[in-house]
């Protein structure tokens, strides 16, 4: 180990020791981190090219997807006053809708009673929905029950039933309230009910207008049905969500139409979609050339300056997968209407990326819609085509992870070799030292015997010394 070294001898052993294992030291060091540079760099551009054939592939599986081509929409011309949906089933049409009256539900108000009102009696109060419902709600009333807990066991009786209750005090007639009554379920039929013998201040007539005076009756309007019109023909609905009407589409009435005004409704394929999608397809593809272009790149940085190469310069690999990408998107599908991906408005630039020309593309959706499908789903569909292609790169133990773990398994082994190095070097050193400050101890003892010889000899009887 260093230390106050050469004393004996006067050579620098640091120095000595020091050079001799950094020669020994230096060109592994070197080769390793050559090697761990290149390794990190590979495995980086490999990451990068997984990322982009996954987008690629997820891009591919999205339009590969027969859910996508059977996918109905319903659009209104006016969604204020309606919105609409619809079932892979529906047919395509247009359609001329007006809405004269939407659906309500029941609102009733008991009549004004004393806000300090108690129940003078035990009592039933029977609550209906509509004529049709025979047996109602009865609610046990007892005797001395202010309006707060007849609300209470009103609003815990009637949950079920969709009704709620609540108390509207009104101070400037001298401080009387109401109950009122809210219904969820619309319809005509559907008019809340009370009834009761014993506690009649309390009952109600659904049917009949409240009273500014105070007099029990519906607020604003009876429950009615919703009433449109479909292409001239009158229909009405208990509810707004309108369902049946037109087969496979369902549509939700918002609000009324303006007076002699109607709105179109169209039910079609999902062309919004789909180019959405295939679009979708073009850019991932693109993102993969990009990709692949800059990792095989060689840039040059300037005259006598070495050049920058991308990580996958030269790779097999790279060319194998596009190879076969690109030899399928080539690949004319045995069909008529759409054979292959120019007949989408979709080309190859110089660059290697695919260009849309959108004119087209909509034009072909449009009029091509079942042959567009055809061609980029089923087992014999482009999507699955390429897919195949790139599979055996991307998955679970493909080509990229086997390649990844390798270099990964070389990363590990570098620095297992390091380790082994620097315990090899401390060793020699070790060693190195021994052997000099033995060689050095060794010189010392010459040294000091050659002095000794040198002084005895001088002290013999008849020697004279020269430089006396």
């Amino acid at each position: 180990m260093a230390g106050i070294t050469g004393i004996g001898s006067g050579l620098d052993i640091d120095g000595i020791v020091g050079a001799m294992v950094g020669a020994e030291k230096a060109p592994k060091e070197a080769q390793l981190a050559r090697l761990e540079k290149a390794s990190t760099t590979k495995f980086s551009a490999l990451g990068q090219l997984k990322g982009a054939l996954s987008e690629f592939q997820t891009a591919m599986k999205e339009l590969n997807s027969l859910a996508l081509f059977e996918k109905r929409t319903a659009t209104s011309s006016n969604t204020s006053v309606l919105s609409a949906s619809a079932e892979k089933s529906a047919l395509a049409g247009t359609y001329q809708l007006a809405v004269q009256t939407l659906a309500t539900s029941s609102r009733v108000a008991t009549a004004a009673v004393p806000s300090a009102y108690a129940a003078a009696e035990d009592g039933l109060l029977t609550v209906k929905l509509g004529a049709a419902d025979a047996a109602g709600v009865d609610v046990e009333i007892a005797a001395g029950d202010t309006l707060e807990q007849i609300r209470d066991k009103l609003n815990t009786a009637l949950k079920e039933k969709g009704i709620s209750a609540n108390i509207v005090n009104n101070p400037a007639d001298g401080g009387t309230s109401r109950l009122v009554l809210s219904a969820k379920e619309t319809g005509a039929d559907k008019d809340i009910m009370i009834s009761s013998v014993a506690l009649a201040e309390l009952a109600v007539d659904g049917s009949v207008a409240a009273t500014s005076l105070g007099g029990a009756g519906y607020l604003g309007s009876p429950a009615q049905d919703a009433v449109f019109t479909i292409d001239g023909l009158t229909q009405t609905s208990a509810s707004n969500n309108v369902e049946g009407v037109i087969p496979g589409v369902t549509f939700n009435l918002l609000s009324e139409s303006e007076p002699g005004k109607s709105l179109t409704l169209s039910v079609g394929q999902d062309t919004d979609g789909v180019t959405a999608n295939i679009k979708k397809f073009v850019s991932a593809y693109n993102k993969l050339i990009a990709t692949t272009s800059e990792l095989t790149a060689v840039t040059q940085v300037g005259e006598g300056k070495a050049p920058v190469l991308g990580g996958l310069v030269g790779d097999a690999t790279v060319r194998t997968l596009l190879g076969g990408v690109r030899s399928e998107l080539g690949n004319p599908a045995n069909q008529s209407g759409v054979r292959v991906l120019a007949d989408l408005g979709i080309t190859t630039q110089k660059d290697g990326t695919l260009k849309i020309d959108d004119g087209k593309l909509s034009k072909a959706i449009d009029e091509n819609f079942d042959a567009v499908s055809t061609f980029f789903t089923g087992d014999h569909g482009l999507m699955s085509r390429v897919d195949k292609r790139v599979d055996g790169f991307i998955q679970t133990g493909g080509v990229l992870e086997s390649r990844m773990k390798g270099l990964q398994s070389t990363l590990t082994d570098i620095d297992k070799q390091r380790e082994n190095l620097a315990l090899r070097v401390e060793q020699m050193q070790t060693r190195l030292y021994s052997q000099f400050n033995a060689m050095d101890s060794l010189v010392a003892q010459l040294s000091s015997t050659s002095s000794w010889l040198t002084s005895a000899l001088e002290n013999l009887p008849g020697v004279v010394r020269k430089d006396k």
